[in-house]
């Protein structure tokens, strides 16, 4: 009698550690994809194009926000133990999914990042593998001991906790969207230097490399697959019946040092270079990111537009849109709005990660980003003289 209470025991034991890991590791995956569901939803419609599935585009946002609050909503439930035989099947469905994807994703190298844990932490594919594997292990202890889970508290006050996390954990990604992420974990986040992440530091390493060749012995038929290294060291090279096959293999072997922004490019209607000009520029300078014109908001256009002609007038501040369309749709959008700003162009990835809002506005001096806004809450004219012009 007295093993079988402490079998019972060692097994509730391994249920609550179980619970408590999977649990709060749910809600922190929850959490961190909602503060930035727009980023996630571009992940999702990565996926989307991997499986040719791209209808589902337009609703990506839509799914972003549902599956970060069913993890929190889950992952919840699970710590106070409420409706344990749904939440059991939920998160092993759920994990089943997610371990497919990362599967899938490192195998055949379509998606590399899986977006997790957004971007505050990048997992590599096989890393991302790797941990739900972890999970998945816990979540089926958890399956199979479902009948085990007890809730903390009683059934009403269970249900009456869970239906407000489901509306808090809805709410912070609908907030998120309208608002931009309350913490910020991209490259462009207020107070970074965008010419400062672009460089790369002195003395530091590059990526290594390794070059695997195929050789083939014109004499013999014989053939040898080796490494660049190998293939100095023996000295085969100096064979003149040993040839190169085919083209060398490159892989990766050790990730040197990589600037947190690699890919911004400014360039006008006529393809000159204004990235340097324009993040050097020592005054005050307002740009309006709208990655996409063809589904930027145009009220939000007409009000900063109306706030640009202000600025320009009465404080000779620099404004300008960037955008990633075309420069005849970017001239006739322009022509169409009666915008004032200058026009310039940039691809979309890196639109998309300085701020995610189409339109966004960020306020920049001398390279340095002193603010940034969605176009829901554009601080108005007066505000910003007050609280940046008047220094």
């Amino acid at each position: 009698m007295a093993n079988k209470k402490s079998n019972n025991s060692s097994v509730s034991v391994w249920i609550w550690v179980a619970r408590i890991f999977v649990g709060l590791l749910f809600i922190f995956s929850g959490l961190i994809k909602a503060n930035d569901p727009l980023g996630f939803s571009y992940k999702l419609v990565e996926y989307f194009e991997v499986f040719h599935i791209t209808f589902l585009n337009s609703l990506a946002l839509s799914m972003a926000i549902v599956l970060c609050s069913l993890e929190m909503i889950l992952g919840f439930a699970l710590l106070i133990g409420v409706r344990s035989k749904q939440v059991a099947w939920g998160l092993l469905l759920l994990i089943i999914f997610f371990a497919f994807l990362t599967f899938y994703s490192a195998a055949f190298k379509v998606v590399q990042t899986c977006g997790c844990f957004g971007d505050a932490i990048v997992l590599t594919p096989w890393q991302s593998f790797s941990k739900d594997l972890v999970l998945l292990l816990l979540i089926i202890v958890l399956f199979k001991n479902r009948t085990k889970i007890h809730p903390v508290f009683s059934s009403k006050t269970s249900d009456r906790l869970l239906i407000v996390t489901a509306i808090l954990s809805l709410g912070v990604g609908i907030y998120s969207y309208n608002f931009l992420p309350v913490l910020d974990f991209l490259a462009y986040k207020v107070g970074a230097n965008i010419p400062d992440e672009m460089k790369t530091p002195p003395g530091a390493m590059p990526d290594e490399y390794e070059q695997t060749y195929h050789l083939k012995n014109n004499k013999t038929g014989a053939t040898k697959v080796m490494t660049d290294k190998e293939y100095m060291k023996t000295g085969i090279w100096k064979d003149n019946n040993w040839v190169v096959v085919g083209n060398p293999e490159s892989r990766l072997v050790k990730k040197g040092f990589s600037p947190k922004i690699q890919d911004l490019s400014i360039q006008d209607a006529q393809r000159n270079d204004y990235t340097k000009e324009l993040l050097s520029n020592p005054y005050y300078s307002l740009f309006i990111i709208a990655d996409d014109l063809n589904k930027t908001d145009t009220t939000a256009i007409d009000k900063l537009n109306a706030l640009c002609i202000n600025l320009t007038q009465n404080y000779n501040i620099r404004t300008i849109l960037i955008t990633s369309n075309s420069a005849p749709d970017a001239q006739a959008f322009a022509k169409q709005n009666h915008l004032v700003s200058e026009l310039f162009y940039a691809d979309g990835v890196p639109l998309k990660s300085m701020v995610r809002a189409n339109p966004g506005i960020m306020l920049i001096k001398n390279g340095t980003i002193i603010n940034k806004w969605h176009y829901h809450n554009v601080p108005t004219y007066d505000e910003l003289v007050n609280q940046y012009l008047k220094k």
